[in-house]
């Protein structure tokens, strides 16, 4: 399997949940400059190819460069057509997670952004973000998701075509879901704010943003103990220095 970062960017983001383009937070210097009381985040959707499909997982901000979304140009700049995916794979609709499920004409109107793909989302996460709403949520970007037939409503745990599987894991929000990709002797596990950060696997942090952080802490002991085990390669959506890292490489 192929996996491409799609990095959106460094941002810093406070209680206002507003989302400030930080810069490239190369080195110690650079992190002295956040703000007080506010985090530094990397947003990174991933595309996954495998042997059955292109595969996007979450889709970013949902910001446009020169007129087009961000993630298309990322993906173009990868050699990936974004009409080409095939499904799409979100672990919750959080605006940084979900921004880019649609995009909007000039006439203010609303269209999947990858209207080839098939659509998997927890159906509870769906009913819990229109209930929340702002400023976690932005409900006209996900509102097209509701009775749509390239959407599928996920109930807590399953597979998808007998090689992605899916849980629900709570922790960060209700009902954030988690994935795993498996194609022959790979292993790939995205665990979006659940496991957003490699440092976050190996230590226990209890995060003051999360929903249920003594669970969400729980979870990341659990998955780093098994995918080293098991030789898993952590997607994470939120590391500024550690896109992906591959316990098998490591074993």
């Amino acid at each position: 399997m192929k996996i491409i970062p799609l990095s959106e960017g460094v941002f810093t983001i406070d209680k206002t949940k507003v989302f400030i383009p930080f810069g490239a937070a190369d080195n110690d210097n650079d992190l002295q400059k956040i703000p007080a009381g506010s985090l530094l985040v990397e947003v990174q959707p991933f595309v996954v190819i495998t042997s059955k499909d292109i595969l996007l997982l979450d889709t970013g901000l949902g910001f446009t460069v020169d007129g087009k979304l961000q993630i298309y140009k990322n993906m173009e700049e990868n050699g990936v057509d974004p009409a080409a995916v095939t499904k799409v794979l979100l672990t919750h609709l959080h605006k940084d997670h979900a921004g880019g499920v649609s995009v909007k004409d000039t006439l203010g109107h609303y269209s999947l952004a990858f209207p080839n793909a098939t659509y998997y989302l927890p159906k509870d996460e769906l009913d819990y973000a229109f209930e929340k709403g702002f400023p976690s949520y932005i409900s006209q970007e996900f509102d097209i998701l509701s009775n749509n037939n390239k959407v599928i409503l996920l109930e807590e745990n399953g597979s998808i075509d007998d090689y992605i599987t899916y849980t629900l894991v709570g922790g960060h929000s209700p009902f954030h879901y988690a994935y795993w990709v498996k194609e022959d002797d790979e292993i790939i596990f995205f665990g979006g704010d659940v496991a957003p950060q490699l440092q976050q696997m190996k230590s226990r942090l209890v995060a003051k943003y999360d929903y249920d952080g003594k669970k969400s802490m729980e979870l990341r002991q659990r998955w780093w103990q098994q995918g080293i085990e098991e030789g898993w390669t952590f997607l994470f959506y939120h590391d500024v220095k550690m896109p992906f890292y591959s316990a098998k490489a490591t074993s």
